[in-house]
């Protein structure tokens, strides 16, 4: 007797192939009925034997497309309905749905393979895709995932095209951003103002020639531009460098596709391990950061005095066709003003990189909204988000409790992020950049008004960090809607404790640069125990006052400064010249009081490496960890309570040893690392004798920091305690979006649900 359901998918059900692969699951089990999009889900009824609709319902899940995350929210059978087959019909848009908004995705082995051949209408076509791969999130204009909602809309399909798009059996079928040479976007090469589409072969080659002559040239992908050159050219890289006013900053490596599995370019670089391949192969093809090899045969100033290599692998069609071409590896770093989001415009590149790049190429796809290169790492044996962005973002996380209200979280003010939280739900936007500058402002407004619109969700609320002065805290206010603050570490422990979840109390260790701190001055060596919506600092490191307060950032120097002049004491390398910062450090003057462990490191690098000055954030504790190449017996760090109870760590007998010429300074490096990690032991110790079982969080920038990190959850875990460090979110300022959503969460709910 034949029998009827109604199923509901929800996941990641759209921009993924899931109608047709329906479509073809239903037919090969002989059943009638229908497929239907909605507003993040999709709907099906389907009619045949009961044996068939069970073998449908289970295959639903364990047959999905590979992009796919698919979830059977409601399956119920209803009564025989008439159908002649097995139908996909048309969207709709009314539903009160739980929307899913797919990723950009690199190309496939399917679309690469036509890609390469030269009978296939697609030949050399750098904007080839179907239903497995492609663009997503930077081409959606509105849901639902429809070619008319996106920024393809102004292509109109040719013949051909049309027919693929409209037959249910064909693997382009409803491939959003189907196109070919005769219908689709083209490039546009574009020297010394002079720029003309023409054939995809003709522009590339044009810019394989710039390349090839050791030239700099801006190329449009899929989430904005990349800044690209030789990576083995020494004086390509330097040019680079000083166009772009980086000079010490690591730069992205991408590398051709070669060998069996596609990496045997990257092995003659760096060293690849299981797990860190698979990564590089995924779909998202993030940077994933690799150590340098005996044999590498890049310039030397890629990643200068550092023994890592960011290395990724194309992903987009046009990248492909670079790459083969090129034949071995090239520089691929943002196109942007250095702390900017990356460019997406044509006009805007040609105009903002004119003094960057000597060439462009450029296509007619309009980028709806940027999206930059995500960025991992290996920290403690499991590899980490350093930068979420392009196929990894939007992230969804779901929280342990319930939102009263529908909440825009806007982040902090370095490494910036957005966060829409409703219900249990928490979507956390790509990379925007640092909060500083004109271009970052109106990229986090797009992307604010953006995910709003996307999910169906308007905020009621704005959540912001307490810091009057960054930029995101401003805009909060001026916003009409009410807002709430967050302390800065709060958020650090809240993320964290949120993507873990469970009833145990936290000792949350956050540790990074610099936040406001709930006494008015700048913590970042933090240790917070509970959970969101409660908690209390126990302990910290020792406090010094920092001279220029954020001056410290780019100036390691001052840091090194701050800590022999509150031991009274003599720094005979200090720059500072006529003693005038000491002087206004003595009266107080701009100098703020911080535990900051982040500051802490600056001063270690700058007297251990030399370096009372860098270009970029983080520079100098990455010279420092650079250094390091086993571990070493620890200073131990005196432990006691403050006047108000808080447990600190004096770090003044690090000094002397930092300062000894008579030690190498990888040994020196070595003995700061084992100290700073032994010094979070004795902490973690300390507050469990003082109130019971705990488990440790590790989190805050610092915590990027492969070497401490592994060494304080290897002397954590011996002593008994569970040790939890970030894994869905980066563990620095990235993750401070979704923290304030989770700490607004617990709040909410009484802080019930966290112990």
């Amino acid at each position: 007797m034949p029998k009827a359901a109604q199923i509901t998918l929800t996941g990641h059900v759209q921009g993924v192939g899931f109608r047709p692969f329906v479509y073809r699951l239903a037919n090969e089990y002989r059943l009638t009925g229908y497929v239907q999009n909605r507003l993040g889900e999709v709907d099906i009824v389907a009619c045949g034997n009961p044996e068939s609709l069970q073998e449908f319902r289970r295959n639903l899940i364990d047959q999905a497309p590979p992009l796919s995350r698919p979830n059977i929210a409601r399956f119920v059978s209803v009564e025989q309905i008439a159908f002649d087959d097995f139908a996909i019909v048309a969207s709709v848009a009314d539903a009160d749905a739980r929307i899913f908004v797919p990723a950009d995705n690199f190309m496939c082995d399917e679309c690469k393979q036509e890609l390469t051949d030269p009978n296939d209408r697609r030949y050399h076509y750098p904007f080839i895709n179907c239903t497995q791969c492609g663009p997503r999130y930077t081409l959606i204009e509105q849901l639902p995932y429809d070619r008319e909602n996106t920024s393809m809309a102004r292509f109109e399909l040719c013949a051909d095209c049309r027919s693929e798009y409209e037959d249910p059996g064909d693997r382009r079928f409803h491939a959003e951003p189907i196109a070919c040479p005769d219908c689709g976007p083209g490039l546009e090469f574009e020297k010394d103002g002079h720029d003309e589409y023409g054939d995809a072969d003709t522009e590339i080659d044009a810019a394989l020639n710039e390349l090839r002559s050791g030239n700099i040239v801006a190329v449009k992908g899929i989430g904005g531009y990349h800044l690209l050159c030789d990576a083995r050219d020494w004086g390509a890289v330097a040019g680079l460098r000083q166009r772009k006013q980086r000079p010490r900053k690591p730069f992205a490596v991408m590398y051709p596709m070669r060998g069996r599995d596609g990496l045997d370019a990257v092995r003659v670089s760096v060293e690849v391990g299981a797990a860190e391949a698979k990564l590089l192969l995924s779909p998202s093809r993030p940077i994933v950061l690799l150590p340098k090899n005996a044999y590498t045969r890049l310039a030397d100033n890629v990643a200068p005095g550092l023994g890592e290599i960011g290395v990724f692998l194309p992903y987009s069609p046009l990248h492909e066709l670079l790459l083969r071409a090129f034949g071995s590896p090239l520089v691929a770093t943002s196109g942007n003003i250095s702390g900017e989001p990356v460019l997406t415009e044509n006009s805007a590149a040609s105009s903002r990189l004119a003094k960057i790049a000597d060439a462009f190429l450029h296509h007619d796809r309009p980028i709806v909204r940027p999206a930059d290169d995500p960025v991992f790492r290996t920290i403690a044996g499991k590899i980490r988000p350093l930068r979420m962005g392009r196929g990894t973002a939007p992230c969804e996380i779901e929280l342990p409790c319930q939102l009263r209200e529908p909440v825009l979280a806007v982040g902090g003010h370095m490494k910036g992020t957005l966060a829409l939280g409703w219900d249990n739900r928490v979507v956390v936007s790509p990379h925007i950049g640092e909060m500083d500058s004109p271009r970052s402002l109106e990229v986090f407004e797009q992307l604010s008004e953006d995910l709003q619109a996307l999910y169906g969700v308007r905020a009621t609320r704005i959540v912001c960090d307490a810091h009057t002065g960054y930029t995101t805290h401003r805009w909060a206010r001026r916003h009409t809607l009410p807002f709430d603050t967050v302390f800065h570490h709060r958020a650090h422990a809240s993320a964290l404790a949120a993507e873990f979840a469970g009833t145990e109390p936290w000792l949350a260790f956050t540790w990074d640069g610099v936040g406001l701190g709930e006494d008015g001055s700048l913590w970042g060596g933090e240790a917070l125990l509970g959970g969101p919506g409660a908690w209390r600092r126990v302990a910290s490191l020792r406090t010094f006052r920092i001279p220029g307060g954020d001056l410290a950032g780019r100036a390691p120097w001052r840091s090194a400064a701050a800590l022999y002049w509150e031991l009274e004491r003599h720094w005979p390398d200090c720059p500072d010249v006529g003693a005038l910062v000491k002087s206004a450090w003595s009266s107080g003057l701009n100098s703020p009081t911080s535990s900051a462990a982040g500051r802490l490191f600056d001063a270690a690098a700058a007297i251990v490496c030399d370096l009372p000055d860098v270009s970029f954030e983080a520079q100098g504790p990455m010279s420092l960890e650079a250094l390091c190449e086993q571990t070493r017996d620890p200073l131990r760090l005196p432990l006691a309570a403050d006047g108000k109870g808080v447990l600190r760590s004096d770090w003044s007998p690090l000094l002397p040893m930092l300062a000894d010429r008579g030690l190498p300074r990888c040994q020196r490096a070595e003995i700061f690392h084992s100290s700073c990690a032994t010094a979070i032991l004795d902490q973690a110790i300390a507050v469990r004798d003082l109130h019971g079982s705990v488990r440790i969080g590790l989190t805050g920038g610092v915590f990027q920091n492969s070497v401490l990190t592994s060494q304080a959850i290897e002397l954590l875990t011996d002593n008994g305690f569970d040790v939890f460090v970030p894994e869905q979110l980066p563990c620095n300022d990235a993750a401070l979006s979704f923290g304030q959503v989770a700490e607004t969460a617990a709040r909410d709910e009484g802080a019930g649900n966290y112990g």
